[in-house]
């Protein structure tokens, strides 16, 4: 639920059971010590906003082909955060989902997206390259905004909005 385990700073490692259909609002924000790797279970189908924000010392997210949605800076904050498994399940991402993620390298954007969200990859400093998908109609404002190592990026003809900022 809501807030659920938010601000346990000594919180190292959390095994989420199959029951859970949903990780709430704020659910393990601030859990600065939790590292490694998450895994999400099977049976989840939505990740609320800011679920994870400011988990500053997970490595990597595994994210199971249930889930459709994942809320606003679900991932923001999470400064040693490097890979992201993000499911063709999804078709909606939050804004600033992964917003401050500094050492994020890549990420594959799933194909039945339609919207690259304001701020989504704001301050990705190590990203260096992105594959925009052909469901993908729009890349709302500050989207790629400095991601000073971006270095390729494949935009498809399916795109009809670009907004401010988006790769600044």
């Amino acid at each position: 639920g809501e807030s659920a385990f938010s601000g346990c700073s000594g919180l190292t490692s959390i095994v989420i059971p199959q029951g859970v259909n949903n990780i709430g609002d704020y659910a393990f924000s601030r859990c600065t010590a939790l590292e490694g790797d998450i895994i999400i279970p099977d049976n989840v189908t939505s990740i609320a906003n800011n679920a994870f924000k400011c988990c500053t010392n997970l490595t990597s997210v595994t994210i199971p082909n249930s889930v459709i949605s994942i809320g606003n800076s679900v991932f923001q904050d999470c400064n040693n955060l490097t890979s992201v498994t993000i499911p063709n399940t999804v078709i909606s991402i939050g804004e600033s989902a992964f917003e401050d993620c500094k050492n994020l390298t890549s990420i594959t954007i799933p194909d039945n997206l339609t919207r690259i969200s304001n701020r989504l990859f704001n301050d990705c400093l190590a990203l260096t390259s992105i594959i925009i998908p052909e469901s993908v109609t729009s890349i709302g404002n500050d989207a790629f905004y400095n991601c000073k190592a971006l270095n390729s990026i494949t935009i498809p003809d399916t795109i009809t909005r670009i907004g401010g900022y988006a790769f600044y």
